[in-house]
């Protein structure tokens, strides 16, 4: 360690002050650790045109405020963005593994006052060949940036923070502050320049606090077709325009059409992975600016590419729930943050029978077979849930059948007679169907579907993949029949 370098940053720190004027900060720190640092930045011309901080705590976490600024301050944006702990660390002389924290915490801090002022201030002419790389730390979206990077390519990494709870629910979920501090070092170690974009906020308006809406209401949302289609595509897209990049990559396994009127979305090569519905709700307008490197490639191969780039996150296990629930369950989050608490009501059958008693209707889904906690000669299904009596309806797995479902709030990019399939759950095969009544291109309040083989169940608040062939269409959200 050299000592010396260490001591000017604590004795002389560089940029130590109040926020510069017209600038954004970035903290990271707070009460769990005591120490803090907050760091501001003002970028014009595509470069850091002035930069500050202030910190709180160990000497090592003022001298790496320090040294953030430091390396920062007049260096061209996208060079500031390859600022990691690592820079930090050797501008300090090289810190004691004790106090490596304080790096990560300034590389933190500077790393969200770039993404924020950069998306509200910055702005480039295009540049060939550069694309805006969307890394969560896991395999596919560092196989798509080294895809992006290969032969020459000009590729920028960006990760989104869309959930934090004091309570650490979501800390290792792929859009929490530790992962996005992963995804960092994973961009760093591929050369790649690295900006974090700050979607906290209008995650929680846009897409948690309708999830608890819709089970507070009865309905069974989707959360993902949501966020992908109102909040971080077209943001992510802004912040490419901002960069000079003329397309915006993400990891999903999906691919995009041209049907001679536009691009549209279509299924990936791969069906086990295929994340179409997921993207559902994104505008042909969003797709002409996004690729999916992975939409014509299988599982086995991406971590092949990944491992043959050594690349640490060859063999990580994918994510398997919604990124703010992990490291929570579903009940405990929607009590925490939707006040959705146990609220006992009846268990009942067609004929108004009361079979049994449940914790709260919120609790269970259309369709649901497991866990109904009622015995009975033949198995039973969850039927329908009343918000409004808190009661849940149970029955054979019969009267799950339909052979119409109603979707309301929908849009169709096309004419509505192509629809000639539908997929009504993320992991479910898409369906024979028609479309009914008004079937013009554009936005309807409902629209009726025609099914060809009844569905054992269609859960209200689910949305609706509208398709013909491998192409989606459409989609909308299956409404309470």
């Amino acid at each position: 360690m050299d000592s010396g370098r260490f001591q000017q940053h604590l004795d002389a720190p560089t940029g130590r002050g109040e926020p510069v004027r017209g600038g954004h900060s970035g903290a990271a720190g707070g009460a769990a650790c005591r120490d803090l640092v907050r760091v501001s930045v003002a970028v014009a011309g595509g470069r850091v045109a002035a930069a500050s901080f202030d910190a709180h705590g160990c000497g090592a976490t003022l001298a790496a405020g320090s040294a953030a600024v430091a390396l920062a301050e007049g260096a061209e944006v996208l060079d500031a963005a390859r600022v990691g702990v690592g820079e930090i660390d050797a501008e300090l002389g090289g810190l004691h593994p004790g106090k490596r924290h304080a790096a990560e915490l300034a590389a933190d801090a500077l790393a969200r006052a770039l993404g924020a002022a950069v998306r509200a201030d910055g702005g480039r002419s295009p540049v060939a060949g550069r694309t805006l790389v969307a890394m969560s730390g896991g395999v596919d979206s560092a196989v798509a940036a080294l895809l992006c990077a290969q032969d020459g390519g000009d590729a920028v990494a960006v990760t989104l923070e869309l959930w934090a709870d004091r309570d650490n629910d979501g800390e290792r979920s792929c859009c929490s502050a530790a992962a996005v501090r992963g995804a960092r070092a994973l961009a760093h170690r591929m050369r790649l320049p690295h900006l974090t974009l700050d979607l906290r906020e209008e995650f929680r308006a846009g897409v948690v606090q309708p999830f608890l809406d819709d089970h507070a209401a009865g309905l069974t949302p989707n959360p993902c077709v949501r966020c992908n289609g109102a909040v971080r595509l077209d943001a992510m897209l802004e912040l490419a325009d901002r960069v000079g990049a003329g397309t915006l990559a993400t990891g999903h396994y999906a691919r995009i059409a041209d049907d001679g009127d536009g691009p549209l979305l279509r299924v990936a090569a791969d069906p086990a992975k295929d994340q179409s519905y997921m993207l559902a709700g994104t505008s042909p307008g969003t797709l002409a600016g996004l690729r999916f490197p992975l939409g014509n490639l299988r599982k086995p191969r991406v971590r092949e590419l990944a491992a043959r780039a050594g690349l640490p996150v060859a063999t990580k296990p994918d994510s398997q729930d919604l990124c703010f629930l992990a490291g929570t369950d579903r009940a405990t989050f929607l009590a925490r943050h939707g006040g959705l608490r146990a609220r006992p009501g009846d268990i009942v059958d067609r004929r108004g029978r009361v079979l049994g008693r449940h914790r709260g209707h919120h609790g269970f889904t259309v369709g649901q077979r497991r866990g109904i906690g009622v015995a009975a000669a033949a198995p039973l299904y969850v039927l329908e849930k009343d918000a409004a009596t808190n009661r849940v309806l149970v029955g054979p797995r019969d009267d799950l059948r339909r052979s119409r479902v109603a979707v309301r709030e929908a849009i169709l990019h096309r004419d509505g007679a192509r629809v000639d399939h539908v997929k009504l759950r993320y992991r479910s095969r898409p369906l024979e169907a028609r479309l009914d009544g008004d079937r013009s291109p554009g936005r309807h309040d409902s629209l009726e579907l025609t099914l060809t083989e009844p569905v054992l169940g269609a859960a209200p608040g689910q949305t609706a993949c509208l398709m013909e062939g491998e192409l989606i269409l459409g989609q909308g959200t299956i409404a309470v029949s």
